[in-house]
């Protein structure tokens, strides 16, 4: 392994999904711990460290009631969701002895700061891991455009999608085991060929912005350290890939 990290400042995006552990649904306590760990070994080799954490382990757990709700609306549950996972986060982190800051783009005074991008620098240029969690604060917007948002507004270095497998195949390899994995792709490769990385949006806003996204899988133990490094198993979506 790289002895110096490949990047300064990175944005992780987890999906809600990944903080489910075993569970059909909620937060398993196991998992949580794990990811925290990860994220606690990069914040100490250095790295400054955002997140964006999805929310479908909260919202799958009442989709059937989600059925009947108007989109607005349930888009704004999903994002208050989030919350929910991003000071589950911040526990667990701060527990680890990692300063850690919950950034709501809704409003919360309550519970985390309102999101100031100024605010958010500070925090990072202090060592603390800020969170950013409600998406972009509005509906029809996916927290994959948000990670992407908040990635070139911080000016990430790169932005990690910690994903269920450890890169980007072409198809879902656990239902086709055949499926070709990819070491590098363009912006423009993942929109023609719809590999369902992340949504079109968040492709869109970091080609524009020249921010590569390394995929990986947060499940293997000290990849997100690896990547950080450029070492392990990912895929690299670039401009010049």
């Amino acid at each position: 392994m790289s002895t110096k990290p490949k990047y300064k400042r990175v944005l992780l995006k987890l999906s809600g999904e990944g903080l489910m552990g075993p569970k059909e649904f909620g937060l398993d306590t196991e998992t949580v711990e794990r990811i925290a760990d990860e994220i606690a070994v990069v914040h100490k080799m250095g790295v400054e460290v955002c997140l964006v954490i999805g929310a479908g382990n909260i919202f799958r757990g009442i989709s059937g009631a989600a059925a009947g709700i108007e989109r607005t609306s349930a888009d704004y549950m999903g994002m208050l969701a989030t919350v929910i996972n991003a000071i589950a986060v911040q526990s667990v982190l701060e527990g680890k002895g990692v300063p850690t800051r919950v950034m709501s783009a809704i409003p919360m005074a309550t519970v985390c700061e309102p999101y100031i991008k100024r605010r958010a620098d500070r925090h990072l240029d202090k060592g603390r891991v800020v969170i950013f969690a409600a998406g972009t604060g509005n509906p029809f917007f996916t927290t994959d455009t948000a990670a992407a948002l908040r990635g070139v507004e911080m000016g990430c270095d790169a932005l990690l999608k910690g994903t269920q497998v450890d890169g980007v195949y072409s198809a879902d390899p656990k239902t086709t085991p055949d499926a070709e994995r990819y070491d590098k792709l363009s912006y423009q490769d993942v929109l023609t060929r719809n590999l369902r990385v992340m949504d079109t949006s968040a492709i869109a806003l970091a080609r524009e912005n020249d921010v590569p996204i390394v995929v990986f899988s947060i499940h293997t133990p000290g990849a997100f350290a690896e990547v950080v490094n450029g070492d392990g198993l990912f895929t690299i979506i670039a401009a010049d890939a």
